[in-house]
């Protein structure tokens, strides 16, 4: 998996790419739990991600937790056919804010700050 990263003055946006299951999933928390601190606002943008499993459920679930302990914003944005049936079926559209699109989700992200 790679993950690209993006900053600008209203949040970092990291865009993974390829599969988040859990041989990868460790690479994604490491990466969004080890910037939170530093950026005003955190969004995923899935739109180059294949696939997720559980475990890369966990880490959405992980950063948006994070995000929230440390009053940033978090939101995901992009979801792929299969991962928004993923995100549909357990749930987690319900409790994660995600956005259609990049433009959107940034728009979002900086009203709300």
């Amino acid at each position: 998996m790679e993950i690209l990263e993006e900053t600008n003055e209203s949040a970092l946006v990291l865009t993974p790419q390829g599969r988040l299951d859990s041989r990868t999933a460790p690479l994604l928390q490491e990466h969004l739990l080890g910037r939170i601190d530093s950026s005003p606002s955190v969004l995923i943008d899935c739109s180059r991600l294949d696939y997720v499993s559980s475990a890369g459920l966990r880490v959405f679930l992980m950063g948006a937790k994070r995000c929230k302990q440390a009053e940033r914003g978090f939101a995901i944005c992009s979801l792929q056919n299969a991962v928004k049936e993923v995100f549909e079926i357990s749930g987690f559209l319900s409790i994660l804010t995600c956005y259609p699109d990049r433009k959107k989700a940034l728009q979002a992200i900086s009203a709300a700050g």
